[in-house]
C-alpha cells in the first residue's frame, strides 16, 4: 500500500462527501467538487475520514491509491478554506486590473491582454502589481496562475515579467567587453 494513501483524509464539519458508484463528490461553503475514481482504488468512509486503499496489488493500482488520497485531500481542502495564488508584476509600466471575472494586463505589447477567469476561480487586484487568484480547485487556480505568467515570463537579465510571489529569480550578469 502506498505510504500517502495509508493516512486517513480527515473531513472537517461543514463538509459533505458523497460516493456513488465511481464518483466522489465533496460539497463545502466554498463550493462543490467532483472526481471520477478508477477501477484501481476503493474510497471508504469512516465516520469524519476517508480511507483509500488498492483493490489489487499492482504497482498502477499502489501508486493511483496514493494520487486518490492527495487529490481528496486537496478537494476537501478546497472546499473548506480554498486555494490562493499571488502574482507580482516587476516591471515599468507592467500593471493589471481586475474588471469583474476579466483581468486586464498592460505588459508593454502593443496592446492590452484581457484574459478571462474560467468559472470558479476569483481575481482580485489589491494593488496594481499584485495579482491574487482564489478558488476551490487547486488545479484550476494553478493553471489560471500558468498561463497569467505565460504572457510575459520573468527574464533572466533585468527579471521584468509575471512571476509568483515566492519566486527566486536568478538575475544573469550582461556581456561585458
Amino acid at each position: 500500500m502506498s505510504r500517502v494513501a495509508k493516512n486517513p483524509v480527515i473531513v472537517p464539519s461543514g463538509v459533505e462527501v458523497a460516493i456513488v458508484d465511481s464518483v466522489i463528490t465533496v460539497n463545502g461553503p466554498l463550493g462543490t467538487l467532483t472526481h471520477n475514481l478508477t477501477a484501481d482504488v476503493a474510497v471508504v468512509r469512516e465516520g469524519d475520514s476517508l480511507l483509500c486503499t488498492a483493490t489489487s496489488s499492482s504497482k498502477q493500482s499502489n501508486a493511483m491509491s496514493g494520487t486518490v488520497r492527495s487529490l481528496l485531500a486537496n478537494m476537501v481542502k478546497g472546499v473548506s478554506q480554498g486555494f490562493e495564488r499571488k502574482l507580482i508584476l516587476v516591471g515599468v509600466g507592467y500593471r493589471a486590473q481586475a474588471v469583474g471575472d476579466v483581468l486586464n494586463l498592460t505588459l508593454g505589447f502593443s496592446h492590452p491582454v484581457a484574459y478571462t477567469m474560467p468559472a470558479g476561480v476569483v481575481v482580485t487586484t489589491p494593488i496594481q502589481t499584485e495579482v491574487v487568484l482564489k478558488g476551490a480547485d487547486k488545479q484550476r487556480v494553478g493553471q489560471v496562475a500558468a498561463e497569467i505568467r505565460a504572457y510575459r515570463s520573468p527574464e533572466p537579465y533585468k527579471g521584468k515579467g509575471v512571476r509568483y510571489s515566492d519566486e527566486v529569480v536568478i538575475i544573469k550578469e550582461t556581456k561585458k567587453k
